[in-house]
């Protein structure tokens, strides 16, 4: 008994390979494109600060005068 030649051949693989292109050109086509979000503005938060709004010095020790 004779096998069947079951190899695919280029002429079967081409075909399809363009039909699978096709197919997905179609579908991207038909899908709605949104534009990108449009940046909304920052609203600046204010929070409650349990320190008082004034300026406070900050002294490292190298700028202590030194005691002898």
């Amino acid at each position: 008994m004779p096998q069947v030649n079951t190899t695919v051949s280029p002429t079967m693989i081409t075909p399809i390979l363009l039909t699978l292109f096709l197919i997905t050109q179609l579908k991207m086509l038909n899908t709605n494109n949104h534009l990108p979000p449009s940046p909304k503005p920052m609203k600046m938060k204010s929070y409650n600060k349990p320190w008082e709004p004034k300026c406070t010095k900050i002294c490292s020790l190298h700028s202590l005068p030194r005691q002898s």
